[in-house]
């Protein structure tokens, strides 16, 4: 199994990564968009649907992403500001509360409304990587470095030191001290990154913290750390809701060793939003 994981591992990074760092954005927006079109027939999967009408749900997913971010829109860029604040507010209040209610209250809603719910998540997701992607490699990159760290530094507190549960029915696994151990790790991080990243030669804008950092300061800059910490863990949770409900363990096969597209980029697809509406709320607060 460990062997299978890193050679799906290698193989991704093989992918990723030179779409990452291309000078034309068009490797990383196709690369992502096949992420998020299995990512939708996942979650398509999960809502019940099957064989091309879960394919559909990716489609539909990706374009209507691609019809919000229009590249070069300048006035496209004004509206989605505005959808990136209430993707937030939806994630922090619409999603507690789905976790709230569990897997049960989740498989009680009709599947037409969890089916739409996939397409609106997941095309925000992905038109918030391209933006992020537009404001500058090291941006993008701050977002991604963020996520896998409190995602690492998570496992790893919540093995040394876990003893209460998060959320018992929905991830056994997680517990309270592994969500601080995310949230001090990303705190940590932020703080390395604007004093040794955002400086340097090679930087072609401000990251994500640098941002916060201009608009809110240092201490400002850390608790908005804490609230992207905190909505890696809902997006991580929500895609263990969707499973569960389900009774299943991963959301594909599709990555040998890693489960599903969903079961990679869990984390991130609330966050890329948020990160956006935190750069946008905060603007000028300084």
């Amino acid at each position: 199994m460990l062997g299978q994981r890193i050679r799906t591992a290698v193989v991704l990074l093989a992918l990723f990564l030179p779409a990452l760092f291309a000078s034309s954005p068009w490797p990383f927006w196709g690369f992502t968009g096949l992420m998020i079109l299995a990512a939708g027939w996942e979650w398509g999967r999960l809502t019940g649907l099957k064989g091309p009408r879960a394919i559909l749900l990716g489609l539909l997913s990706v374009a209507l992403s691609a019809w919000w971010f229009q590249p070069g829109s300048a006035s496209s860029r004004n509206e989605l500001d505005i959808l990136w604040v209430l993707a937030a507010l939806a994630w922090g209040l619409l999603g507690g509360l789905s976790l709230a209610r569990g897997p049960e209250g989740w498989g009680r809603l009709a599947p037409r409304v969890r089916q739409s719910l996939g397409v609106i998540v997941l095309s925000l997701a992905w038109a918030a990587m391209l933006v992020a992607r537009e404001r500058g490699l090291n941006f993008l990159l701050s977002i991604f470095c963020l996520v896998w760290v409190a995602d690492s530094a998570a496992y790893l507190g919540g093995r040394l030191l876990g003893r209460h549960k998060l959320a018992f029915t929905i991830s056994p696994g997680k517990t309270w001290e592994g969500a601080f151990s995310g949230a001090l790790a990303v705190s940590g991080l932020a703080l390395a990154w604007t004093a040794h990243v955002d400086g340097a030669f090679w930087a072609d804008g401000p990251s994500v913290f640098g941002v916060l950092q201009k608009n809110l300061g240092p201490w400002g800059m850390c608790a908005c750390t804490w609230v992207l910490t905190a909505m890696a863990v809902v997006g991580d949770l929500f895609e263990s809701l969707l499973k569960r409900a389900q009774g299943v363990k991963d959301s594909s096969a599709l990555l040998p060793g890693h489960g599903g597209v969903l079961d990679r980029i869990d984390a991130l697809i609330p966050v890329f939003p948020a990160a956006l509406a935190l750069c946008v709320l905060t603007k000028g607060a300084a």
